[in-house]
């Protein structure tokens, strides 16, 4: 490969165990691929005409990876003129909360319809709302308010209207998904899981964004100021696609994008004609859901809820839930795994519950061994994990499954989960990062998209001390060392993504994507780390990425093609 550029810094880690630290990295521009690593001397004396970038002070990672989000959805949904009101956002509480209501419905001109996202009914103390509630502040608009779980919706009597559900009624409920509703019939204000929550909040989505690619873009925007380059799309369908591809298509487009196919799209195992190279958009997967949410009570676990104000409050029912909580039975995810495994699509499940893993363990068991992918390299995945156990890690592990885990829930709701939400037996433990590396299994760490800010060093800080967002300490048995919080970040989700041979690690070969840090995350405390660590930029193929220009590229886009993007379900979904 030629070298024109050279790029110097404090230090390089690159995170290719056979040469963890080097000074500088050699980079063909066009290709965008890396010429070679090694001492700023040896690579100057080797390619004399390159030009020098000299980072200076700054320490360079390879770009950071996070295996799991929704960045259209995220952005859709949280970004302007979307509200977001998640606790750590600036709303600690729901009377917070209900004051912005009425604060937004005084200033919102009359008829035009609005949406939040962020609710969380455990760190808010708020009650599980129905339209009656919101009927309260938003009398004559149609409104949503997305859980930040992502798996509840609730909306007022007047987006009940707006969507034209006969006599109120909602429609017959979606495969593995369901509508809240009265003794009567008729909806009470409630959507739960993909399939329906999409539909109740298609119509309020589609009335927002003059153009539809803006806040996606200002989403993007956020996961490359954290450092991130790589990410997956784990909600995608179809209608999707030209907001993707329009995407990748701006030259300063900072993220490369897995999509992850719903399996509720009738399309989900087709494959896909992408007119950008796959280094930078491919299809990867296909998402599916076993259970639910802890924060809304629907996991499939084996243990109950602590009945106490915090729960009641939250319309928490206590359990057990166990199998009854699954979206889907054993039958039916054999059905849809035989149906999808021939596809080669990579398998993603979402997951919380242990009762919850142990089926989609016996599950993707019986289907590995009946279509000959035991001991294959298929890195089919489960995500989330958040009670689940050491036993299951090690089984996870033996069938090659990985594990994508949660730090967020630990970071925000930690102080909760421990002997509020759950015995401290479990909740300390929740996320049990240190077992999980322990099995052997492939273990990243994401964030989920809108569900909590795009943050992998505050995920690197929680995992290593263990320590919530209020500085608490729950489960150090769990602690893992940097090391191991940076792998999460980088190989480990390179490899998840089926993208190790392109990014994760600072090798010649591999795609020239970087992070520049301000300071060696291995020199500072470990508990102030996202203190003293900040991010000052991200480079792509060689390219540092101007997060400005990207902005105006994508506003350049002829907002009409994408006009229909944020109704982001049809009623016609159904499980494949």
């Amino acid at each position: 490969m030629a070298v024109d550029l050279i790029i110097k810094a404090s230090s390089i880690i690159t995170m290719d165990p056979d040469n963890p630290r080097v000074e500088a990295v050699a980079v063909d521009s066009s290709t965008g691929l890396i010429s070679a690593v090694g001492s700023y001397s040896e690579l100057q004396e080797a390619h004399s005409d390159a030009q020098v970038h000299d980072l200076g002070k700054t320490v360079l990672t390879p770009g950071l990876i996070d295996p799991h989000s929704h960045p259209a959805l995220s952005g859709l949904s949280t970004q302007s003129p979307a509200h977001w009101i998640a606790p750590y956002v600036g709303f600690p509480t729901f009377d917070d909360v209900t004051a912005y209501f009425t604060k937004v419905n005084a200033e919102t001109p009359a008829g035009v319809p609005v949406a939040f996202n962020g609710l969380d009914r455990i760190l808010h103390n708020a009650p599980e709302l129905t339209n009656t509630i919101l009927d309260q502040y938003f009398p004559d608009r149609a409104v949503i308010v997305i859980d930040n779980s992502g798996h509840e919706v609730y909306f007022n009597t007047a987006n009940i209207k707006l969507l034209g559900w006969e006599d109120g009624k909602p429609p017959a409920d979606p495969v593995g998904a369901r509508y809240g509703r009265n003794e009567d019939g008729t909806s009470n204000g409630r959507a739960y899981e993909s399939a329906a929550l999409l539909v109740a909040a298609s119509k309020v989505l589609a009335s927002l964004a003059t153009h539809p690619l803006a806040p996606i873009a200002q989403w993007y925007k956020l996961m490359a100021t954290n450092g991130i380059t790589s990410t997956s799309e784990h909600t995608y369908a179809s209608n999707q696609f030209k907001a993707y591809v329009a995407m990748a298509m701006a030259p300063d487009s900072p993220l490369r994008i897995s999509l992850y196919h719903m399996s509720i799209e009738p399309d989900c195992a087709d494959p896909i004609a992408i007119p950008v190279p796959d280094t930078k958009l491919k299809k990867q997967g296909i998402k599916l859901w076993a259970d639910g949410s802890p924060w809304v009570g629907t996991i499939a676990a084996s243990f109950p809820y602590l009945d106490n104000d915090t729960t009641k409050n939250a319309n928490i029912p206590l359990g057990p839930g166990g199998e009854g909580m699954m979206n889907y039975n054993r039958a039916q995810l054999d059905e849809i795994l035989d149906k999808l495994t021939p596809t080669g699509y990579q398998m993603a499940f979402h997951c919380n519950g242990d009762v919850g893993m142990d089926i989609v363990l016996d599950a993707y068991e019986h289907a590995l061994s009946k279509h000959g992918l035991m001991g294959t390299d298929h890195r089919w995945r489960i995500e989330h994990l958040g009670a689940c156990r050491k036993d299951q890690f090690e089984r996870a592990a033996r069938l090659g499954v990985c594990l994508s885990m949660s730090p967020f829930q630990f970071i925000y709701w930690g102080d909760l989960l421990d002997g509020t939400m759950f015995e401290s037996s479990i909740g300390s433990e929740w996320q049990a990062v240190g077992d999980a590396f322990k099995s052997g299994a492939s273990v990243t760490f994401h964030n989920d998209g809108s569900v909590s800010p795009p943050i992998p060093l505050l995920n690197w800080q929680a995992m290593v001390t263990r320590q919530t967002a209020s500085g608490k300490v729950h489960g150090e048995n769990q602690a893992i060392s940097l090391e191991d919080a940076m792998k999460a970040h980088t190989v480990n989700a390179a490899f998840q993504l089926g993208r190790d041979h392109e990014v994760g690690s600072i090798t010649p070969g591999k795609l020239a994507d970087f992070c520049e840090l301000s300071t060696d995350p291995f020199l500072v405390d470990p508990h102030k780390l996202t203190d003293l660590v900040k991010v000052e930029g991200t480079w792509l193929s060689g390219k540092r990425i101007d997060l400005d220009a990207f902005l105006a590229q994508v506003e350049a886009m002829d907002p009409s093609e994408h006009k229909d993007l944020p109704a982001q379900a049809h009623a016609s979904k159904k499980c494949c």
